[in-house]
């Protein structure tokens, strides 16, 4: 009998990865989780040294492969991290790698 994930789905665990195999939007998610949260775009540009559009764009990305969630605080929004999100990328990808023989555990 066959596995397949369902929680999250291959299309979900799809998302995730490829938002996560940007460098930019790693650094994104590294100052979001350090600072416990953001506001402003302008202090992502200022670790990414990119544009406001392409801060705008990675930020998009991250929000709908579900890593960050995004909060309107007036004419701003500020963006957290999602840790359930990761944990449960981290735990799908240990049992793919476990049903596909790659680890000896």
């Amino acid at each position: 009998m066959t596995h397949t994930p369902t929680t999250p789905s291959l299309k979900k665990l799809e998302k995730i990865a490829k938002a996560l195999g940007d460098v930019n939007r790693l650094k994104i998610l590294n100052l979001i989780a350090s600072r416990g949260g953001i506001g402003a775009c302008a202090a992502v540009q200022e670790c990414v040294e990119l544009a406001q559009p392409s801060v705008s764009h990675h930020i998009k990305i991250l929000i709908e492969a579900g890593l960050i969630d995004a909060h309107k605080e007036g004419r701003t929004y500020h963006y957290s991290l999602n840790r359930a999100t990761l944990q449960e990328y981290m735990q799908s990808l240990s049992e793919q790698t476990k049903l596909t023989g790659l680890t000896e555990g």
